[in-house]
């Protein structure tokens, strides 16, 4: 099952080393990760979007928060939270799939940021499932470079990493 972790940190210099190191020691997969600092500068949040079962997920929980420079870890699967992914696609763009691609960033809410005679560049935020969609749909033809930023998530309501 698809978890995101949320971690509340230090900010100071190998501490994400350290927690990605502890994922690859233990051979657990990282789908994707980001990592910034907070509205106070010494800590960092870092998101981890990692597969595993409800004992993995414990298991890797009580092995980050023996961390030293871990503050707080919660999986937002544990209750309702909001997931945002941003992307940036450069596809072919000539001829007849001009139109079609124009089409198909409008029902997909995003927006071309760069174009010239040959390629569009889309700008698309969403769920991971959204995007995917998109690059389904848009077939693989069509698509010459894809970036991503893996997926950012906050819980909802009164729900929120503090100290």
């Amino acid at each position: 099952m698809r978890h995101i972790l949320s971690i509340l940190m230090e900010n100071q210099s190998g501490a994400m080393s350290r927690i990605v190191g502890l994922f690859s020691a233990r051979a657990y997969n990282i789908d994707s990760l980001s990592v910034s600092p907070t509205e106070d500068k010494t800590l960092s949040r870092m998101t981890i979007v990692t597969s595993g079962s409800d004992l993995v997920m414990e298991q890797i929980t009580k092995q980050l928060n023996k961390l030293i420079e871990v503050i707080k870890v919660i999986d937002l699967n544990d209750s309702q939270y909001v997931e945002r992914e941003l992307m940036l696609v450069k596809l072919r763009a000539t001829g007849k799939d001009r139109d079609e691609i124009l089409r198909l960033v409008d029902i997909f809410r995003g927006h071309i940021i760069d174009v010239t005679d040959k390629t569009y560049t889309v700008e698309i935020t969403g769920t991971s499932n959204k995007l995917e969609a998109f690059l389904d749909t848009v077939g693989k033809t069509l698509i010459l470079e894809t970036v991503r930023t893996g997926a950012a998530g906050i819980g909802r309501g009164e729900r929120m990493l503090r100290i």
